[in-house]
């Protein structure tokens, strides 16, 4: 019986330490602050701590995330695992190794 191997589809050459970390999608207004890159990676054990981290290493992340009381703005929508982290814990959403969070700033129609 053959052992299945983890998908690779969000991993690019080079980057294999993404596979053992937490996995951050950058939509394309936001890549001009991680250097076009989009995909980096990302660790903490809630999304407000992986955020924080973010910032760190690409300044003015977060307040293009975050309003002035930490929540997350209304015009940007953050998935982990392709759920939505306002109908979990918010910020507060709990995070672990492999974990795939994606950044989507909202579309107004009109």
């Amino acid at each position: 019986m053959a052992m299945e191997r983890e998908p690779e589809w969000a991993v690019q050459p080079g980057q294999d330490s993404l596979r053992l970390s937490i996995i951050v999608r950058i939509p394309t207004p936001l890549r001009k602050l991680t250097d076009e890159q989009d995909v980096v990676p990302g660790e903490g054990e809630t999304l407000a701590v992986c955020i924080d981290g973010l910032d760190a290493q690409y300044p003015g992340i977060k307040e293009r995330l975050l309003d002035e009381t930490g929540e997350l703005r209304r015009f940007v929508n953050i998935y982990i695992n392709g759920e939505d982290v306002r109908f979990q814990q918010g910020v507060q959403t709990a995070l672990k190794a492999g974990d795939e969070i994606s950044i989507v700033p909202a579309v107004a129609g009109g």
